[in-house]
């Protein structure tokens, strides 16, 4: 069981985006994917879901991407949530616990607070995160700054 990469591969896509200043090789699907490490499909269906949120700018024809606006704009939580399926939850209690069991019976209003907790904790954490942050961290782990 792992947690959604969808989220994390957005994040990668915007920095590509940020990051590239080489104006001869624009930041088309292909050359994301190849730093991505997947299928140049992924990274436009992806895209798709960027732009649609307003975070990319993408016309058919030109080729790469580029920001809508400026990465200290873009919080990771907009980005969170453009990805996101509609009332997706990073925490969901399994589907089918006995309800003959005194456990198996309480255990999803048991964790009910705590989860709706964690996700709204999660949620505040990205929101004080920009891309502009994760471009900079990039660039100093690069030696670019």
């Amino acid at each position: 069981m792992r947690i959604n990469t969808k989220f994390p591969m957005a994040i990668h896509i915007l920095a590509v985006a940020a990051l590239n200043e080489d104006e001869t090789m624009p930041s088309t699907s292909e050359l994301i994917a190849k730093s991505v490490g997947t299928n140049p499909v992924v990274v436009r269906r992806l895209s798709s879901q960027l732009k649609t949120a307003g975070l990319i700018c993408a016309s058919p024809g030109v080729a790469g991407l580029s920001l809508s606006k400026d990465a200290k704009e873009i919080s990771l939580l907009d980005i969170y949530k453009a990805v996101r399926e509609k009332d997706e939850v990073i925490f969901d209690v399994h589907q089918n616990p006995s309800e003959k069991c005194w456990v198996g019976h309480n255990i999803q209003d048991a964790l009910e607070t705590p989860l709706t907790e964690a996700q709204k904790a999660l949620e505040n954490s990205l929101d004080s995160y920009s891309l502009y942050d994760v471009a900079a961290e990039i660039r100093r782990r690069a030696g670019r700054e």
